[in-house]
């Protein structure tokens, strides 16, 4: 047995060596090697045998999104933005991280009119940047997704302590001695929550988003509950004393912004969901963009009914409107908060969950991980393989790790896929749809990032205040030469961004902005994990889809297919 076991060994090592002596030659074939979105939409889909069923409207997209976005964030950034950051003008922060969202998913709407597929921003960047940066993005989706994922099931336990009365979460971990500090509470009730929702993915589509929908209504109309009780027992004067309505300026606004954006992270789910919606043109920009605009109008008013409740310096830390209730003589709501917010982190769960298992699914049809987790189970119309891998992941790091390790990490790569998005969508359009010459492109892009990362560091270091207006100006006057000089020649039958190419460029500069916000930490922890993937794709992934390229070819020869450009359709198979 042991003869054979290493005759089969040896022959799967030699070729594994000889993969590696050509990899700088793979490399140079694959690592800007782009697909069209016919070949998306086709070729690649092939590979996950079944297709997933085409059961939502537009209506469970919007719930969907709404349910991915009201988490945990606006619990938990209101308060101490509202106390040290921004004061009462908390809720124009919130307006200014709005509109960055909605930017953001005007440019992830168009890709997904124009690509509905589920690999989101993977198969956005692959079609137009080529495949390491599709890649690239993908690996950080993913990581961002599973940690955030096992980050938000750990703060369910705090919630649920809350709405039972239990002033320490602690007490429902299990601590364990031997195990280093941050990772010795054991969260059981999260590693439960996690598999639950697992298999409820995994069983459909339609369900989980029926599910969703029921703890959306009834999340909307807990947030109701808190912004009437508010407004009916606040007062105006809260939002002017002390020290007026932005004590600390223009400043603590902007700063305020760029942390309260994070509450507004899930929105991208929806465009993974492309290949199980019902009329993608009408449905993905009504879901996407109206999941966005209505969860802005109840972070404002939410923040408002915060403030008017008690003066912006008396606001706890922690807990600000279970707090808030109980200060204005309502201690009964306090436990209220504990429960609605559980019911919305596990909305927020279950949309993060449906949307890490098509990005992973999607990867795999593209052979830059095992090709087992591309399938699509035939009876369910779910990609059944990658729901439970991911699954598995989330809860074991749920069950260890506690939520300061992994929260410091999660906000950049997701930044960055927004920033190469909005990148991707003007390259596009004015490149490879409108056939322009692609160096003026690049050099605006160019220009734009680097106008917007003086802007931010001048910023930061709150010298040289020459700086905003110049980098400013310079962003202004590029992006207003660019839509002049470079023509864009559009398909008007298609869903677009309207004033091209501002809420592209737009977005671009903001995101720079709100990277430029974050620790040193995060950017630390991000070039570890670059560096992974990187060597992951170099070792495994760039020889696993030269392969399969050639395997394709291979097939294309024998079937005596006279043009390999002209790809098989599902119908054609």
């Amino acid at each position: 047995m042991s003869t054979i076991q290493s005759t089969q060994s040896k022959p799967f090592f030699f070729s594994y060596l000889q993969s590696l002596s050509q990899t700088p030659h793979r490399l140079r074939k694959r690592m800007l090697a782009t697909w069209t979105p016919d070949q998306e939409l086709n070729q690649v889909r092939l590979r996950s045998g079944a297709d997933m069923k085409r059961k939502l409207r537009w209506y469970d997209l919007v719930a969907l999104g709404i349910g991915g976005m009201l988490g945990v964030g606006v619990f938990v950034t209101t308060g101490p933005v509202a106390r040290d950051t921004s004061g009462p003008a908390v809720f124009i922060s919130y307006i200014i991280a709005g509109i960055s969202a909605l930017l953001s998913s005007l440019c992830y709407t168009e890709f997904s009119v124009q690509i509905p597929v589920a690999g989101g921003a993977f198969s956005y960047l692959r079609v137009t940047f080529g495949e390491f940066v599709g890649y690239f993005a993908g690996a950080n989706i993913l990581m961002e997704y599973v940690l955030s994922n096992a980050a938000v099931a750990r703060s369910l336990t705090e919630y649920l302590c809350s709405a039972f009365g239990v002033s320490d979460p602690n007490s429902w971990r299990v601590e364990v001695h031997g195990l280093l500090e941050g990772y010795n509470k054991l969260d059981f009730i999260a590693v439960a929550v996690v598999l639950l929702l697992t298999l409820c993915l995994c069983h459909s589509t339609k369900e989980s988003s029926i599910l969703n929908l029921i703890m959306t209504i009834f999340h909307v109309v807990f947030f109701g509950f808190i912004i009437i009780v508010g407004f009916c027992n606040g007062s105006v004067e809260n939002l002017v004393n002390p020290g007026g309505l932005a004590p600390k300026g223009i400043r603590g606004v902007l700063d305020g912004a760029a942390i309260v954006y994070f509450s507004y992270i899930g929105y991208d789910s929806v465009s993974t969901l492309a290949e199980e919606i019902q009329n993608p043109p009408v449905s993905l920009p009504v879901g996407i963009v109206g999941s966005v605009v209505i969860v802005s109008g109840l972070y404002c008013l939410m923040a408002l009914a915060l403030c008017m409740m008690v003066p912006y310096n008396q606001i706890a830390k922690k807990a600000s409107y279970s707090m808030a209730f109980r200060r204005i003589g309502w201690k009964w709501a306090g436990n209220v908060v504990g429960a609605g917010a559980s019911l919305g982190i596990v909305a927020s769960l279950l949309v993060a969950m449906l949307g890490q298992a098509r990005y992973l699914c999607v990867i795999g049809r593209a052979r830059l991980v095992p090709s087992w987790l591309s399938k699509v189970h035939p009876s369910t119309g779910t990609p059944l393989n990658a729901t439970l891998f991911l699954g598995l992941c989330t809860a074991s790091i749920a069950l260890f790790t506690d939520l300061e390790i992994v929260i410091e990490i999660i906000s950049i790569g997701t930044l960055l896929v927004f920033y190469l998005v909005a990148n991707a969508l003007i390259y596009r359009k004015y490149v490879i749809t409108s056939k322009n010459p692609p160096f003026r492109t690049l050099i605006f892009l160019f220009i734009l990032t680097s106008s917007a990362v003086g802007f931010s560091i001048t910023w930061k270091l709150k010298q040289q205040w020459w700086g905003l207006p110049l980098f400013g100006g310079i962003m202004i006057t590029i992006t207003t030469f660019f839509q002049y000089i470079v023509p864009y020649y559009g398909q008007p039958s298609e869903w677009s961004v309207p004033f091209m190419p501002w809420p592209a460029a737009v977005s671009i500069f903001l995101n720079v902005f709100l990277m430029t916000t974050l620790k040193l930490l995060s950017f630390q922890r991000f070039a570890i994990w670059a560096c992974l993937i990187t060597v992951f794709y170099v070792l495994y992934g760039v020889h696993s889809t030269f392969e399969a390229e050639e395997m394709e070819m291979e097939i294309m020869a024998v079937h005596e297919v006279p043009n390999p450009s002209i790809q098989l359709t599902k119908l054609d198979v």
